[in-house]
């Protein structure tokens, strides 16, 4: 099994336009974030969970040439706002891209694109094929993925875990029933914005004792803001077993 991070950014992320902060200045490629994305590569399967407004660009500079299905977190725009990029995925394979996502999330899609779902399409338009899912495991092409409720404020968000491996973004709270699904889990990935508080996002410190909690063997941080601080600096003060992710860093998991 094999994670590539996609982006490891935010709206608030970088580079922000009109920012001169030292993040956003700096020339570490690791402060350069895009909206937050990942690629899974298992049992034959390429997975993408959530296609922001840069999932284009992730595609082409990670050399993504085959994507068999998408995993929805939730319905925010810097999660679903590149969709329409499947498309030479369509072309090239020849099938319809499957997408799993709760309902509301689903509904918002369809909503948001809705000239994909009209009955007299354009041309050329987007194939999709809408999946509802729940708090259920359940299966793509035969893997089998467990849906992880977490909550991102007053909205509900799925993380997803697929065998020792979870995924975790955009969120403030994780239920009990959670952290139970998480058990035994090897490698965690979570969201950590900044220091600051936020109304919706774990701060660091908090991401820390989350971390702590749920007891992986590795833990990486995701969904960072420009006001998280310099990687270089973030990342030198974790301590073992905790690490700031970064766009284009690879995971290889037994």
């Amino acid at each position: 099994m094999k994670v590539t991070f996609l982006g490891t950014g935010t709206s608030q992320g970088v580079p922000v336009i009109g920012c001169d902060c030292e993040v956003c200045t700096s020339l570490d490629f690791r402060d350069k974030r895009t909206r937050s994305s990942i690629f899974i590569e298992v049992d034959g399967l390429n997975l993408v969970v959530d296609t922001g407004p840069d999932f284009r660009m992730q595609m082409l500079q990670n050399q993504v040439k085959k994507l068999d299905a998408i995993l929805f977190t939730h319905e925010h725009k810097d999660h679903t706002a590149g969709l329409d990029d499947i498309r030479p995925f369509n072309f090239k394979q020849k099938k319809d891209m499957p997408i799993y996502g709760r309902k509301q999330v689903l509904e918002q899609i369809s909503t948001e694109f809705a000239y994909v779902f009209s009955p007299r399409k354009y041309p050329g338009v987007p194939q999709i094929n809408r999946i509802e899912i729940d708090d259920e495991p359940f299966e793509v092409e035969g893997l089998t993925i467990t849906p992880l409720p977490v909550w991102h404020y007053k909205l509900p968000v799925f993380g997803f875990r697929i065998k020792d491996f979870a995924y975790i973004t955009d969120a403030n709270s994780i239920p009990e029933e959670t952290i139970q699904r998480l058990d035994g889990v090897k490698v965690l990935v979570l969201n950590a914005l900044q220091k600051t508080p936020h109304i919706s996002h774990f701060t660091l410190e908090e991401a820390i004792d989350m971390a702590k909690k749920i007891g992986a063997k590795q833990t990486y941080f995701t969904h960072i803001s420009h006001k998280l601080g310099l990687h270089a600096e973030v990342d030198e003060s974790l301590e073992d077993g905790i690490s700031l992710a970064y766009d284009g860093l690879v995971l290889s998991l037994d």
